[in-house]
């Protein structure tokens, strides 16, 4: 056990890493072709933050654990917001002043719909999973669209997405570390899925919960850390705005991999218990920020945390479930 325990937390660690690395050899060798910071920002350091949960849900569905993919997407979201936004709100009340983010939020909520109605009859089909990755295309295709045709001078958003691209890195470095990341990634993830579920299985966990629990809060802290780190610096747009693209990234493409590669029946819990839990925490997250004082407080983030632990408590006490 601790020495499954140990090799969890350095696939978790490898995996983080690798997916960082990745991603900063795309932007800058991006950046070293053309194309523009705001481009770059919305797109591949958008889809950055959900790379380590794409990679596991891979992972998992070749494996023939699609319960566990779906369980990673499902409890990823409820984690971005109950416990990153709540954590983050508590340490500092979150202001959201973007016009972009007030856009984007309604989408969330309706691809957050969406995942609904494909999960409805407890089934992850092929067809559906072609729908998902064909909305995540049509989804960055109109994000691309928008960057281009639209004017965010005075966005803190945008500003803050484009003081993230990398600047000044050679060809040959973004290539190595694209290299890197491409070979560690699936390493990693194959590491962290395999322990994770020796250990959840050793206390008698389902696949759901081992999606829902272990795997998820840890694909989730390096978004904490970075979320932290942003609202430190004064970036609380970028540190909403992550939250969101990696709950649409997540519904769209993460949900869509397992949908591909391993079409099955799924946990009826997924479906009854858990979804409506992210639905719920997604509606309120809105209400939140498209509030009258514009910004998450302090109580809110406590009211989010306190949720997030309440939730983990009831799923700890129905590990089998």
């Amino acid at each position: 056990m601790i020495v499954a325990i140990c090799l969890l937390v350095v696939g978790l660690i490898m995996l983080v890493w690798s997916a960082d690395r990745l991603v900063f050899g795309s932007a800058a060798l991006a950046r070293n072709f053309g194309i523009s910071p705001l481009v770059i920002g919305m797109t591949i350091l958008a889809m950055g933050s959900s790379a380590p949960e794409m990679m596991v849900s891979a992972t998992a569905a070749l494996d023939g654990r699609t319960d566990t993919a779906v369980g990673n997407v499902l409890g990823s979201n409820i984690a971005n917001i109950a416990l990153i936004l709540g954590i983050t709100a508590l340490v500092k009340p979150l202001i959201v002043s973007s016009g972009v983010l007030r856009r984007e939020l309604p989408i969330m909520i309706g691809v957050t719909l969406i995942a609904g109605g494909i999960m409805w009859n407890h089934y992850l089909g092929f067809m559906e999973g072609v729908l998902l990755v064909v909305l995540f295309i049509t989804f960055i295709l109109a994000m691309l669209h928008i960057s281009r045709t639209e004017k965010h001078v005075g966005d803190t958003l945008v500003s803050e997405q484009e003081s993230e691209v990398p600047d000044g890195v050679e060809n040959k470095k973004a290539i190595f570390w694209i290299v890197i990341g491409l070979v560690l990634l699936p390493i990693s993830a194959n590491l962290l899925v395999n322990n994770a579920v020796y250990i959840a299985k050793y206390f008698g966990m389902s696949d759901l919960v081992i999606g829902l629990t272990i795997i998820a809060i840890g694909t989730s802290l390096p978004e904490l850390a970075a979320s932290l780190t942003g609202v430190m610096k004064g970036e609380d747009d970028m540190a909403v705005g992550n939250i969101i693209g990696s709950n649409v990234f997540n519904i769209l493409a993460v949900m869509g991999i397992p949908g591909l590669l391993n079409p099955s029946f799924l946990n009826e819990n997924a479906m009854n218990r858990d979804y409506w839990v992210m639905l719920g925490v997604s509606v309120l997250f809105v209400f939140m920020a498209l509030g009258k004082s514009k910004k998450i407080t302090r109580i809110e983030g406590g009211i989010l945390f306190a949720l997030f632990v309440a939730y983990q408590g009831y799923l700890f006490i129905n590990v089998g479930a």
